[in-house]
């Protein structure tokens, strides 16, 4: 996927979550909830997993000690497969009952929650939300290109590790500022004269990656990065 590890599991933790709500296999799994995973790292280079954070939303009946024993034997070490050890610290619903979620229990949606939807803190974030806005709006295909770009400095072999950042002023198409990090993990001359080869102008993004396609309704969860079949995630 080239993600962070700890977003990577933080999504997967989500999605298997889902999946025995949808089910049934867990009848009083609610919709709303929140996971978060701590990696420790040697470098850049990750060596385990240290801590799983788990809130789920639950019917109001719901023991906890039913809640905590799912997670800790059932949800976590399927989730986490090859990285699920049993000295991992694991937290569940530590506030207590989660019985009230979604948007009535919260203080508003809109913009919230942009760097669980790009990179988990590990990369760099303008402030600018994506979901809401058409791509002509550079904070979403801006986002999306940068990722792209990134992705084939990786594939290319140029880095490791990549990230792209660029800055627009507003109505002018040109960048006015386009870099590449490759934080020590390859050739930081070759990588910037390969992103420089492409066109970072809104309506070249728009092009390149058709975002004119009603293809947004993946991003409403898990995320906007590291997902097979998004324009930005091609090759």
């Amino acid at each position: 996927e080239l993600m962070p590890l700890p977003i990577l599991l933080a999504h997967r933790l989500a999605r298997t979550l889902a999946e025995y709500r949808r089910s049934g296999a867990a009848p009083w799994l609610r919709p709303d909830s929140k996971t978060q995973v701590s990696v420790l790292y040697e470098g850049d280079t990750p060596l385990g997993v240290t801590d799983v954070l788990v809130s789920t939303q639950h019917a109001a009946e719901t023991d906890r000690e039913v809640i905590r024993s799912f997670v800790a034997t059932t949800l976590v070490p399927r989730a986490l497969d090859g990285w699920y050890h049993d000295d991992l610290r694991i937290l569940v619903n530590p506030t207590g009952s989660f019985t009230q979620g979604g948007p009535s229990a919260d203080a508003g949606v809109t913009g919230r929650k942009i760097i669980v939807d790009s990179y988990g803190g590990m990369g760099r974030h303008g402030g600018g939300a994506f979901s809401g806005k058409d791509p002509s709006k550079v904070d979403r295909s801006g986002a999306y290109f940068g990722r792209f770009v990134a992705r084939q400095v990786v594939r290319q072999g140029l880095a490791r590790r990549a990230e792209v950042q660029v800055a627009y002023a507003i109505g002018v198409a040109e960048p006015v500022s386009v870099k590449v990090d490759t934080f020590g993990t390859g050739d930081s001359r070759a990588a910037a004269a390969f992103v420089r080869t492409f066109d970072f102008r809104p309506g070249a993004v728009i092009e390149r990656l058709d975002l004119l396609r009603p293809i947004y309704r993946q991003t409403t969860n898990y995320g906007h990065f590291g997902k097979e079949g998004l324009p930005w995630e091609q090759d």
